[in-house]
């Protein structure tokens, strides 16, 4: 039987256990607080995080990072984007030295604007064969009510990737596999950001032609990113692109369009945080998506326009002003 570490006992850790345990793979999670790995052992749910949803017997849960990945064939990390870092750092030590990192998070890092794959292989040394990514329209909620739902397993390898395809696949979850990372990542950080505008769009009332206008522009500025740093332009038009970006930004389940919402409903930025229970990844991921944008003169004028409403407090009204205003081009420009 195929064993898997899940570090991270989120809504989406959680979701992906249920998954692979329902693969077939027997399955040890690794939460932070011990609470939360107890309730998981006791009461077979995770109460915090995905409450409501029994996991099934193949589902553990350990407050030890070592005990999680004792002779671990895929370590699955689903920590903030913005953790990963230290985290992994911390886990390194006792990870198995043949173990398939697989990179469930949607970001880029703060201030090196690295994709979660390159920290990967930076923090624990290893080789891009043994990394891999899984993305798509996975909102946690559905996934655990197990309602069909397709993904792409992403890795250089293209043996790696068709090994952790096989892992996570069951009757009501699909996974394509994909040798394009870099496109699949950026895919998945880029619509977090995205989904913001979206949301801020809807909580200024605004209807479904901007939303579908900010849409189709970001999946755009997506693309012009993926191809200057070398990737499959096909890629945006799958599930990692276009399929990720509708889930985010049309579901009351995605955490970014809620945020998003709430900061076009006139709320603050420190007043969205308060009554946001998870971690919103486009919240901070938006500067260094935008970050990333510039050290490759790539122009990404909704992330700007985002970042401008997130972190320098500018009124959404003016923002998007200011945003209708460019001037006009050709569409494939």
């Amino acid at each position: 039987m195929t064993r898997v570490a899940v570090f991270g006992a989120g809504s989406w850790g959680t979701a992906f256990a249920m998954i692979l345990a329902d693969a077939g793979c027997e399955v040890t999670v690794w939460g932070r607080r011990q609470e939360v790995a107890d309730a998981i052992n006791t009461t077979r749910t995770n109460p915090d995080y995905l409450p409501g949803f029994e996991l099934p017997d193949g589902v553990r849960a350990t407050a030890d990072p070592a005990e999680a990945a004792r002779d671990a064939e895929f370590t699955v990390l689903t920590v903030p984007s913005q953790t990963l870092r230290e985290n992994l750092a911390d886990w390194a030590p006792v990870l198995p030295s043949d173990t398939v990192l697989v990179s469930l998070m949607k970001g880029v890092e703060l201030g090196t604007a690295k994709r979660m794959s390159e920290v990967i292989e930076e923090v624990a040394k290893a080789p891009a064969e043994r990394v891999a990514v899984v993305t798509g329209p996975n909102l946690a909620k559905e996934i655990a009510g197990r309602m069909p739902a397709a993904a792409v397993v992403a890795c250089r390898d293209e043996e790696v990737a068709r090994r952790l395809q096989a892992a996570c696949h069951t009757p009501y979850y699909r996974p394509y596999t994909n040798t394009d990372v870099i496109g699949c990542e950026l895919g998945g950080a880029v619509k977090n950001v995205i989904g913001l505008a979206v949301g801020i769009a809807d909580g200024m009332g605004l209807g479904d032609n901007t939303k579908a206008s900010l849409m189709t522009r970001g999946l755009a500025e997506t693309t012009r990113l993926g191809l200057a740093m070398g990737a499959d332009p096909h890629t945006f038009s799958g599930l990692a692109g276009m399929g990720d970006l509708i889930a985010t930004c049309s579901s009351p389940l995605s955490r970014n369009h809620t945020f998003g919402t709430n900061l076009g409903r006139g709320m603050t930025l420190q007043e969205t945080i308060a009554v946001t229970k998870q971690t919103a990844e486009g919240v901070k991921s938006c500067e260094s998506v935008l970050d990333l944008a510039r050290r490759h003169d790539v122009d990404m004028p909704i992330t700007e326009t985002v970042v401008d409403i997130v972190h320098s407090g500018k009124p959404p009204l003016v923002a998007l002003r200011e945003l209708m205003s460019r001037s006009a081009k050709p569409e494939r420009r």
